[in-house]
């Protein structure tokens, strides 16, 4: 784990406090685990302190994202742009994510005071504490981002910028009675074209869709921006939400402690004498792995470095290889714990123990179908020198792998059996995987421990922001009327369920390779669950249909950021493996339409 840039020194105190938020929220979450289950007693006061220290991490973490330049972006449009274009339309990106900011920042000091007036019933402390974090986060966010424009020195693009951005807002201003005049076309406008402007331009997606939320409510609606905030606040704090900073912190735990590899050895020892055995050992990691950390990045980052070298002297092509661990990444997003399925089970209103439990199957069905590509592809592999492990060091590497090897089913069958909540699962599968790292894998350094709580942070503070920006986007949709016309539309075409099915599958493929999967799924979950609902489709099917459509999509070139990321792993070059990786997405998009067509698959195990 590298340690990586810090941009602004004086922001090592924010780091602290994210950090020991974290810890402060873990401990909460802990504490309530052992009151409610083993002393019978549970802590009225629990989930408030949690909450608290949530909110306050999760804007923290996303100051600390920007300092890092961490936010997740679309990076592949700039890049095709004349180098002078490109730096005028990347710095003219940064102005206007400070203008956001700075417009934001009055209304959430605002919120905060006006949430002043409520008192949390446990507690008694007014809810300005909790609130108190928007325009905390909002400021600092502000500064850096103010200090990272005047750093460029780029004063001629700087202020054309401030100019053209100023008159445009006059203009529209101006011309609002008009735009109100147009009703819905407003959505294509500012949801629609600004944003996908936004996001070619290079500006992070959460910054994006606040941009664009901003603007329709500015100048094409009559709602009030205060509401936009108050979206904001609910879609990043869900008490549901909990577990996914701390499946963040269990998969920095996994690469720290090597976990991870000691499943990678026991798959090899056990399959990686037959054809195709080691394409066989890197889809069974990513589908174990996966169920450890929750995150595509770490699983691809804990996988390759130990397949990799062993794969290319049987005679695969670097290309064919990265191609598979993509498309692996894709097939393993369903099993648990997978952060989008936390989140699709928040926004949706669906049994986040369902989806878990249906998770394992789904991507089963989708390693199957990898698997018969992967072995087709080895009938020619070079087996020679290739020797069966003996049962002695199989089972050696098999006691070494076990602690780990518990891990993915521990926290399926205690969300899936209804033991306890997905938060309450991801407190105590981080302690578990803590402990038996300190014990049996090496543990994990002190200096270390700091950094994976500050990357945790990051990460979790960068994700959240997706998810109330989207939020808040997904709620100025609804208020248009936008889902009860999208509605009436659906229900009125012919082929019923069928064509809904289809058509969900195109958009969010096309989503999937534009946006990741999260903010996808808080825009698009409540206005299209009600709709398959309406058509008889059950939740959990349709819910396994758009994640693993949504996941193709994110590792599908050109545009795909997943499939950059895995290129980016296995230091490959992209054009490489956008060759080779055609056939995986197949093979993907026919387990695709397995699952549409045949919801046993989703509900077998219901």
């Amino acid at each position: 784990m590298t340690e990586p840039k810090r941009a602004e020194r004086w922001m090592r105190p924010v780091e602290i406090a994210a950090a020991g938020l974290l810890v402060v929220m873990m401990v909460t979450v802990l504490a309530n685990v052992f009151f409610r289950y083993v002393l019978s007693k549970p802590l009225i006061w629990g989930d408030e302190v949690a909450s608290i220290s949530f909110i306050w991490m999760a804007m923290l973490g996303a100051t600390l994202a920007v300092d890092r330049h961490e936010h997740m972006k679309l990076t592949v449009f700039l890049p095709l742009l004349p180098e002078r274009l490109a730096r005028v339309v990347e710095v003219a990106g940064q102005v206007l994510v400070c203008v956001l900011l700075l417009r934001l920042l009055p209304v959430a000091v605002e919120y905060a005071y006006e949430e002043s007036y409520v008192t949390s019933p446990a507690l008694g402390l007014p809810m300005s504490w909790r609130a108190s974090a928007l325009p905390a986060g909002i400021g600092l966010m502000a500064a850096l981002s103010l200090l990272s424009v005047l750093r460029t020195r780029e004063w001629r693009i700087i202020a054309g910028t401030v100019v053209l951005a100023g008159a445009l807002i006059a203009l529209l201003w101006f011309a609002r009675p008009t735009l109100l005049s147009i009703g819905n076309w407003n959505l294509p406008i500012w949801l629609g074209l600004l944003v996908a402007v936004l996001l070619c331009g290079g500006v992070p997606i959460a910054f994006c869709f606040a941009l664009g939320t901003l603007a329709y409510l500015t100048f094409a609606s009559h709602a009030p921006i205060f509401v936009m905030m108050g979206r904001i606040d609910e879609g990043m704090s869900s008490l549901i939400l909990l577990s996914v900073p701390v499946f963040v912190l269990l998969g920095c735990i996994l690469d720290a402690t090597g976990m991870g590899k000691a499943i990678v050895n026991f798959l090899a020892s056990l399959l990686g004498h037959v054809k195709a055995g080691m394409s066989y050992v890197l889809l069974g990691s990513m589908f174990l792995v996966s169920g450890i950390s929750g995150s595509k990045v770490s699983d691809m980052a804990t996988v390759a470095p130990a397949l990799f070298p062993e794969m290319r002297r049987r005679g695969h092509s670097p290309s064919e290889m990265t191609a598979l661990l993509a498309t692996g990444a894709a097939m393993a997003d369903t099993v648990p714990p997978s952060i989008v399925l936390i989140v699709l089970g928040s926004v949706a209103g669906v049994s986040i123990a369902g989806l878990f439990t249906s998770g394992f199957a789904i991507a089963m069905v989708l390693l199957v179908v990898l698997a018969v590509l992967a072995r087709w592809k080895a009938r020619k592999e070079d087996m020679s020198g290739v020797t069966r492990v003996t049962p002695a060091l199989i089972l050696k590497a098999g006691v070494i792998a076990a602690p780990a090897l518990v891990l993915p089913f521990m926290i399926r069958s205690l969300v899936g059996g209804g033991v306890a909540t997905a938060t309450e699962v991801s407190a105590i599968a981080v302690v578990y995987a803590f402990l038996i790292g300190v014990v049996l894998y090496g543990g994990i350094p002190l200096h270390k421990l700091g950094t994976m709580l500050v990357e945790t942070a990051a990460m979790s503070g960068a994700i959240l922001l997706i998810l109330g920006a989207a939020s808040a986007m997904a709620w100025a949709l609804t208020q248009s009327g936008f889902a009860r016309d999208l509605m009436g539309f659906v229900t009125g075409l012919p082929g019923g369920w069928v064509v809904f099915m289809l058509a969900s599958i195109v958009i969010f493929l096309v989503l999937g390779c534009v946006l990741e999967g999260l903010p996808a799924i808080v825009l698009l979950a409540p206005i299209m669950f009600p709709i398959a609902r309406g058509l008889g489709i059950h939740d959990i099917h349709y819910a396994m249909v758009i994640v693993t459509a949504m996941n193709i999509g994110l590792m599908a070139p050109p545009i795909g950021i997943g499939f950059y990321i895995a290129c980016k792993i296995a230091n490959v070059p992209a054009d490489q493996v956008m060759r080779r990786i055609w056939p995986y997405l197949a093979a993907l998009l026919i387990g695709l339409l397995a699952i549409a067509a045949v919801p046993w698959f989703s509900t077998a195990l219901l």
